[in-house]
């Protein structure tokens, strides 16, 4: 029998179906897998049992031809998705043995559809982070590695453990959530598909909050198929949360391999960088010969305030999360460290709770809101804000449908070789992922090729509100006529 850690989550819906695996068959081999890959540190938490029993019943659905859409798949959850009974921590150390008594919107509805959870992935903690280097729990090594060496590389972040767990075959498919990129990037780390989808697509309710106007859910998964299956068991609208849209759920498969002829694609004169490697540029270029040879329309445009989005998201992302964060006390659930009273205890807390990168974005987000320089800050930045939005508005009110940019500047780079000494080195990462999130767009990657030190590229398609099919297609379209990457060798094993 074929791996079946190796099967596509498409092929693998389809050989359950067709009754040449079972769930449990299917499950234990994710489970062995999982077992001999703990030195890439992608799973804090491993549910085994839980999981078995998950798929036996998937079995017994499948039996009676019954089953949901995702019936008996194992799917990874990024350790920022509340699990009903399963410890939630954000990699962070303020959250060790939280326990929630509920289910995340997200999750509940894979469950639905009869998906299996292997368990919790590590991230950055509570999601601030590009490498996956700022987690509780230590960082997640890629399973990728350059040409000729054996230095461990970063799977990107904040969805290290999702995007590294994927590339690495411990599960089909896995949850992530992205605030400036932290999907899109590890997928583009990695060699995996990530989409971050319009803000107001998927519920957040239940998931651990980073910065509430930027955050959304979305999937990683070894393809677009995969990519476009997941979504539509995680999209949809929730009446918990106050963000979340009333709009269908389009069956997003149908969108994967058609005809993209007559699109017209965006190439933005402000996203080529002083100082961008040629190989990035080079990628670039060939993304936009590949689209044209598919039948698009390529028309340069112009973002003008690009510029100024990366500056404004250190503002926005921060500002949110001093205030999400300010929960985290000691007093009402996870770490509480004693004090002389309660001011005392709060300090003592945060402190020995929260992590140097989380504590940094505490206070920066404190400085921009305090008196005297929330104008000065905050509110140009939401100004920014609004002009970047308005950028990405005026194109595609003049017939653009989506815009073809790099995913990152660079390819993954060895563990501890950025942002030690300034961290502004590591925040440049996400230069041309935040402006997706400011102004609320959808936003897919997709691998392009390989760097010359064997690391994977990606390319990011950003699309109109609520038009995640239209990604979809292009997205396919660029998969198809992308060199074919084997996936990286299993040193871990």
């Amino acid at each position: 029998m074929t791996d079946l850690t190796r099967l596509s989550l498409a092929a693998a819906r389809d050989g359950l179906r067709a009754k040449k695996f079972t769930a449990v068959e299917l499950t234990r081999a994710h489970l062995a897998a999982m077992e001999k890959a703990r030195a890439l540190n992608a799973y804090l938490v491993e549910t085994p049992d839980l999981a078995l029993a998950a798929a036996a019943s998937s079995d017994a659905r499948l039996a009676k031809g019954e089953g949901g859409p995702l019936e008996g798949l194992p799917l990874g959850i990024k350790d920022l998705y509340c699990t009903k009974g399963v410890a939630t921590t954000a990699a962070s150390r303020i959250l060790e043995n939280f326990v929630p008594h509920y289910e995340s919107t997200v999750s509940s509805q894979l469950w639905r559809d009869g998906a299996v959870m292997l368990g919790k992935l590590n991230l950055d903690e509570f999601a601030m982070g590009s490498s996956n280097e700022t987690s509780a729990y230590g960082p997640v090594v890629s399973p990728w590695r350059r040409n000729g060496s054996d230095a461990k590389i970063v799977p990107g972040g904040s969805s290290g453990g999702s995007a590294a767990a994927v590339a690495a075959h411990l599960c089909l498919g896995a949850t992530a959530t992205d605030t400036g990129g932290s999907i899109r990037q590890p997928a583009a780390f990695t060699g995996t598909v990530g989409i971050k989808p319009t803000y107001g697509r998927c519920s957040r309710w239940g998931i651990v909050a980073f910065a509430s106007s930027l955050d959304q859910a979305g999937p990683i998964a070894r393809d677009v198929r995969d990519a476009a299956i997941m979504l539509r068991s995680m999209a949809g609208y929730d009446a918990k949360d106050s963000t979340s849209v009333d709009l269908p759920t389009p069956d997003y498969e149908t969108a994967v391999g058609a005809s993209i002829k007559g699109k017209r694609i965006g190439i933005p004169k402000e996203y080529r960088l002083d100082g961008m490697s040629a190989e990035i540029d080079a990628l670039w270029m060939r993304g936009v010969a590949w689209l044209k040879d598919a039948g698009a329309e390529i028309v340069e445009i112009s973002l003008p305030h690009t510029r100024h989005a990366l500056p404004a998201y250190y503002i926005v992302a921060p500002a949110e999360a001093s205030s999400n964060l300010a929960r985290y006390d000691g007093v009402r659930y996870g770490l509480r460290k004693p004090g002389r009273d309660i001011q005392d205890m709060y300090e003592q807390t945060r402190a020995a709770g929260f992590g140097p990168e989380v504590r940094r974005r505490i206070m920066i987000g404190a400085y921009v809101l305090s008196a005297g320089y929330y104008d000065a800050y905050y509110v140009r930045a939401q100004k920014i804000r609004t002009l970047i939005k308005r950028d990405f508005e005026t194109t595609f009110n003049a017939g653009v449908d989506a815009i073809l940019t790099p995913a990152t500047p660079s390819p993954a780079f060895a563990i501890g070789e950025k942002g030690a000494a300034d961290p502004v080195e590591m925040y440049l990462n996400d230069v041309f992922t935040v402006t997706v999130n400011m102004a609320g767009l959808p936003g897919i990657v997709v691998p392009g090729g390989l760097s010359a030190e064997g690391l994977p590229l990606g390319l990011q398609l950003i699309g109109r509100p609520f038009e995640e099919e239209t990604l979809f297609s292009l997205a396919a379209a660029l998969e198809q006529a992308a060199p074919r990457m084997e996936p990286p060798q299993a040193w871990w094993a």
